[in-house]
């Protein structure tokens, strides 16, 4: 199996008001979002790839036109959590990346999560 992964950055705010108003991410605050794409493949295209980087443009442009310098409560159906968002753009790049496993999101360089159905 070969696996790759490819990483975009965004910057936003978010609440998180289902914590409660005691709760420091209730409160307005932003984060420095990376996103970490994977995928994988038992075979390689006839270049030597998994997927060509620069197919994986969809993802930058999405995340840059609708995520960036964005309040995600504005965006997002749900709370907008690292989960939440992980989950959402993997079922958004599922359809057309079927190399798609999993996508990383972490708010900061100590915390990540990982959606991976």
């Amino acid at each position: 199996m070969y696996k790759i992964s490819k990483q975009f950055a965004f910057s936003a705010s978010h609440r998180l008001d289902m914590l409660g108003a005691d709760h420091p991410c209730a409160r307005m605050h932003g984060h420095n979002y990376v996103i970490t794409v994977h995928l994988r493949s038992e075979n390689l295209d006839k270049f030597g790839f998994v997927k060509d980087y620069k197919a994986l443009s969809p993802v930058r442009d999405y995340i840059n036109g609708n995520f960036d310098h964005r309040h995600l409560n504005d965006i997002l159906p749900n709370h907008p959590t690292s989960e939440n968002i992980a989950r959402f753009l993997y079922e958004k790049f599922k359809p057309e990346i079927p190399e798609l496993y999993a996508i990383e999101v972490s708010e900061t360089p100590q915390t990540s999560c990982i959606y991976e159905p």
